[in-house]
């Protein structure tokens, strides 16, 4: 096997190659090198606009790549210790949708912790499957899901023994690890197949204070968002394949049942130079970026009623490691809900943390950030302390437990439906999928019967004005169930 150079980007070099040619256009897109569009021209600027372009010869074409793109699929394989790699123009999203669609036919079985991602699910209903719930574990004191345990995914495999495929995340949002090494080997001596959500750990390869990846540890398949923590652009991700459980040819027929006709060069090349960044200097950054984190975790952890967690989790249930970029912020203490703890960082501070909950806040640190900013944030955290002091804090509230799956979620995606007042869902099946985002984890699914506790659930997340997805009505005031309506 030829040794790769990661100084070299294929794709990045042609494109830049193809607009000093000014090639005359007769092609899609529209705006012509911004030409047609003064204005996104004027704002976006000449280079942007000129790597606005589609497939032909000299630049390769995502959906068959046989040169350029192909290239730098195989340097990001490299790179990320995997024998496969796909561009993703859609996001970590149809990653997702297609290592599903890949491993399970309809009607057979995967094993997933409730605490995957919508897009999960939504490869579930397009590939037919029968999901198989694990609980994951929660920490009661943070109010947080973890990640699931080893021992419950093996004796999920000894109930399902003819489980196509067991899912996992690593990370999970705030950063928790699954013991995801011994997850694979039990799954592979049960011949069923590794799929991996790494939505959040595209940096993790590159460094060796972060936790083992999917790739290291031997998993079948891995979806990264290299637009989250690998610095290319929004909606830019990669599909690792390694092993032979499943078939590259698959895969890609898989892949292009959605796949755009005209994916974004500006994305492609984003994910070649975020590549080489990440395989060149990636070590050195990531130093730099874990000193960071470090730094703003001890100072925010001198402030009195806040409590910035990160390693000292590891060894708790559902934590096997931690991923340390994972700034997880609870602030329970200090009397106020995380969603507005968000809101006051944004109004107050100019500060846009990731993501909030009902007790914490959570802020991704990155190869972009900065100490001065690490600083203003730790700063207005200490100000809002000081202003509100502590208190003492006696109601908790739980995560409602897991429901109970009466219909598959592709069964209960195409049948009929009806809207009924949230507060009469009891007891009915959910028709849809109801969650905060971010995170985007589903508190129901399509498929699954209504109970109060969940009910209960969603009216304090809309109390606390929390952004709620998945619903026809935007304001989750009325959830579809199954059932037709009186008089259809």
């Amino acid at each position: 096997m030829r040794r790769i150079d990661h100084t070299k980007t294929p794709l990045f070099t042609a494109l830049k190659e193809h607009m000093n040619k000014d090639v005359i256009p007769f092609h899609v897109p529209g705006h012509k090198y911004g030409r047609g569009n003064p204005e996104l021209l004027e704002f976006f600027g000449e280079n942007t606009m000129k790597a606005d372009v589609n497939g032909m010869e000299d630049l390769d074409n995502a959906c068959n790549p046989i040169s350029v793109i192909k290239e730098a699929e195989e340097y990001v394989a490299d790179a990320f210790g995997a024998e496969e790699a796909f561009f993703l123009v859609n996001g970590t999203t149809s990653g997702i949708q297609a290592m599903i669609m890949s491993a399970v036919r309809p009607g057979e079985q995967i094993i997933i912790p409730r605490n995957a991602h919508k897009s999960t699910i939504g490869g579930i209903i397009l590939a037919g499957a029968i999901p198989i719930y694990v609980p994951s574990e929660i920490n009661e004191e943070l109010g947080i899901a973890m990640g699931v345990s080893a021992a419950v995914i093996k004796k999920a495999l000894e109930v399902h023994d003819f489980a196509k495929a067991v899912f996992v995340v690593n990370p999970t949002y705030y950063g928790a690890v699954s013991d995801l090494k011994t997850i694979v080997r039990s799954a592979h001596r049960n011949g069923t197949a590794v799929l991996v959500d790494e939505a959040h750990g595209a940096h993790m390869h590159f460094h060796d204070e972060f936790p083992l990846t999917a790739m290291e540890v031997g998993a079948d398949m891995s979806a990264c968002s290299t637009h989250k923590t690998g610095g290319s652009l929004t909606q830019s991700s990669v599909l690792l394949l390694r092993g032979n459980m499943i078939e590259k040819e698959v895969v890609k027929q898989v892949l292009n049942l959605n796949f755009t006709t005209s994916a974004s060069y500006l994305l492609m090349a984003s994910i070649d130079t975020s590549r080489k960044l990440m395989a060149t200097k990636g070590e050195e950054m990531l130093t730099e970026t874990l000193e960071l984190c470090r730094y703003a975790r001890k100072r925010l952890n001198e402030i009195e009623g806040v409590y910035a967690f990160g390693r000292e989790l590891v060894g708790t249930p559902g934590c096997f490691d931690f991923d340390e970029t994972k700034l997880g912020i609870h602030v329970r203490r200090l009397g106020i809900t995380g969603f507005e703890m968000e809101k006051i960082l944004r109004k107050e501070y100019n500060i846009q943390v990731e993501m909030s909950d009902i007790y914490n806040i959570m802020a991704i640190i990155t190869l972009g950030d900065r100490k001065e900013d690490i600083d203003k944030l730790v700063d207005a955290v200490a100000d809002i302390a000081k202003k509100r002091g502590v208190h003492e804090v006696k109601n908790i509230v739980y995560m409602p437990d897991m429901p109970e799956l009466i219909v598959s979620p592709r069964d209960a995606f195409y049948s009929p439906k009806r809207a009924v007042p949230l507060e009469e869902c009891a007891g009915h099946i959910c028709a849809e999928m109801i969650m905060a985002y971010p995170p985007g984890i589903p508190i129901i699914c399509p498929g699954e019967r209504l109970t109060k506790d969940i009910i209960d659930y969603v009216k304090l997340l809309k109390e606390e004005e929390c952004q709620m997805q998945g619903t026809a009505d935007p304001y989750v005031n009325y959830i579809r169930v199954l059932g037709r309506s009186v008089g259809e």
